[in-house]
């Protein structure tokens, strides 16, 4: 894993929220060049920036670097939806999951 991975999951999860790069840096607070001097090697955020940045884009950092995980916006949003269900409601969800997996 180096910085171009980095830099590529930003762009891509950045475009899965159909945010621009200017909507973004502004958003963050930041001038309307920073995601894009970020996309193009010239900066890195800070570990600080980089938590912000998963946190806009809806993803926690653990998703951010598991590249197995295809679509880690919709994973979390998953995760958010179902940490309060009860247990029997948990066992059909698991139980529907694994009958579209067998698909």
């Amino acid at each position: 894993m180096d910085l171009q991975f980095i830099r590529d999951r930003i762009s891509v999860l950045r475009t899965k929220k159909n945010v621009s790069e200017y909507r973004m840096s502004t958003d963050l607070g930041h001038s309307k060049s920073y995601m894009q001097s970020i996309s193009s090697g010239r900066s890195v955020p800070s570990l600080g920036e980089f938590l912000y940045i998963c946190e806009y884009l809806g993803v926690t950092p653990g998703a951010f670097f598991d590249e197995d995980i295809a679509e880690p916006q919709l994973v979390q949003k998953l995760y958010e939806l179902t940490r309060h269900m009860s247990e029997a409601d948990l066992s059909i969800l698991i139980r529907t999951a694994e009958r579209l997996n067998d698909k």
